[in-house]
């Protein structure tokens, strides 16, 4: 089988697919099924997917264009499927998406002890530029980082 992901725009018919991903890669921090359906109306808010030839999506990327600047609310990928590029391809096409659309800049929050997602941020260019302190439910702190487009 081919590792090469395609990522592209997740429609309504997505919305049990992509809660489903967030439950699994989140456990007790996830959103919820009932807030990820609600992500796909939300205004300004973006979700991809990337997929392999005809599996179902083994993630996504949820982002909000917030006109020059633009946030990655999250990124998910199966752990069947991690270490496998689908979160580099994810991430390469939401900055793609947000350059595109006239962001300069593009922030996230991610958890300050997820090695391999601050390594995967730090890879792509991201610079950490500051801490929220107790930001999760679990009390653990968010490193907050940002990519200049």
């Amino acid at each position: 089988m081919t590792n090469a992901w395609t990522v592209q725009l997740a429609t309504a018919a997505d919305k049990a697919a992509v809660a489903a991903l967030e439950a699994e890669a989140f456990g007790e921090r996830s959103w919820g099924a009932a807030s990820v359906r609600e992500s796909f109306s939300a205004p300004r808010v973006a979700i991809l997917l990337a997929t392999r030839g005809d599996r179902p999506p083994e993630g996504f990327a949820m982002w909000r264009d917030l006109g020059p600047e633009a946030e990655i609310l999250t990124i998910s990928v199966a752990s069947a499927s991690r270490r496998r590029g689908a979160a580099t391809a994810l991430l390469e096409a939401v900055r793609a998406a947000a350059k595109a659309a006239g962001a300069e800049r593009l922030f996230l929050e991610v958890d300050a002890g997820n090695e391999a997602a601050l390594a995967l941020y730090g890879a792509a260019g991201f610079q950490k530029i500051g801490e929220r302190r107790a930001y999760y439910r679990d009390g653990a702190d968010a490193a907050v980082m940002q990519l200049l487009l």
